[in-house]
């Protein structure tokens, strides 16, 4: 194999700019949803991103999933990984939930994954839920429940938890939950050019009735075009492809570690953006739900 120069460099500062691009997913519904609303944004930026994924895949001459079956399970990971996991936090933002607290909410998934997972497991010569592994659970739920009631309570006009908009951001961790484990059963390896089309194809087809019965117009400015050209460039083109190349190259380990960071990312940028407030219950309710994540996902020692 060719030698790569400073491949330890390039490892170390690509997660940081693939985590600060994921972070900014949160800031870009808050930047666009005053403009759109939720479904609309979305059916727009799914077929930007297909027509963006098509001309790569024919200039690169990228090759389709083989069979019907890998098709059929692409999709069903688009449905809930693009469609429900972005509508239902595009919803949440449209409803008046800070990004910071979306971001939370969400990040809170890896936590749901681990413990499926473990518990799945059970019964075979791998180990179940490690008592480790349970106070991370209880640590992470008590620093997200920490932030949530402080914005029940506390939260501004621009910042509040509803109902509403907490049944949306359930659902999107819910369904980037069960979008994850069902990739890791029944998605076969594929190249990741053509996987995203298809599961943005399955995606376009869902939300386009959702987005056909909304009443609200798009009102394009320069915010909603720039939230836009983010979206499907920086987001669903540049983050995707950061992705792969990471793990093309064996950093998956340092982008699970540094997905962590993404709450706390998209809280610093919130309060610098749109001065959604920073207290001390915050911080601390990041920090534990930090911690309670890692110590949930980080393995075992033999």
């Amino acid at each position: 194999m060719t030698r790569i120069p400073r491949s330890g460099a390039w490892l170390v500062v690509v997660p940081v700019v693939f985590v600060l691009i994921w972070s900014t997913g949160f800031i870009v519904a808050r930047y666009g949803m005053p403009h759109s609303p939720p479904f609309s944004f979305l059916l727009m930026r799914y077929l930007l991103s297909m027509a963006c994924f098509l001309v790569w895949i024919f200039w690169a001459k990228v090759p389709w999933p083989k069979n019907p079956n890998q098709w059929r399970h692409l999709m069903v990971t688009g449905i809930f990984m693009h469609a429900g996991y972005l509508g239902g936090v595009w919803v949440a933002v449209k409803a008046g939930m800070g990004s910071g607290l979306t971001s939370l909410i969400v990040g809170f998934q890896p936590v749901l994954t681990a413990i499926w997972l473990s518990y799945s497991l059970r019964g075979s010569d791998q180990p179940g839920v490690s008592r480790r592994q349970w106070l991370g659970l209880w640590l992470g739920f008590a620093g997200l429940l920490m932030v949530v009631w402080r914005k029940l309570t506390l939260g501004s006009p621009m910042d509040h938890v509803t109902p509403f908009n907490m049944v949306f951001a359930l659902g999107g961790m819910l369904s980037i939950t069960i979008g994850t484990l069902y990739q890791k059963r029944f998605v076969t390896p594929c190249d990741v050019r053509s996987a995203n089309l298809v599961q943005l194809m399955a995606a376009f087809v869902v939300t386009l009735p959702l987005a056909l019965a909304e009443s609200e117009g798009m009102h394009w400015n320069a915010e909603l075009t720039g939230a836009m050209a983010w979206s499907v460039f920086g987001l669903t083109v540049g983050g995707s492809s950061l992705f792969y190349m990471l793990i093309q190259r064996g950093a998956a380990a340092s982008v699970t570690s540094l997905m962590y960071m993404v709450p706390p990312t998209t809280a610093i940028l919130a309060w610098l953006l749109f001065d959604e407030t920073i207290t001390a219950a915050t911080l601390v309710g990041t920090a534990l739900t930090a911690l309670g994540v890692s110590l949930v996902v980080r393995p075992s020692r033999l």
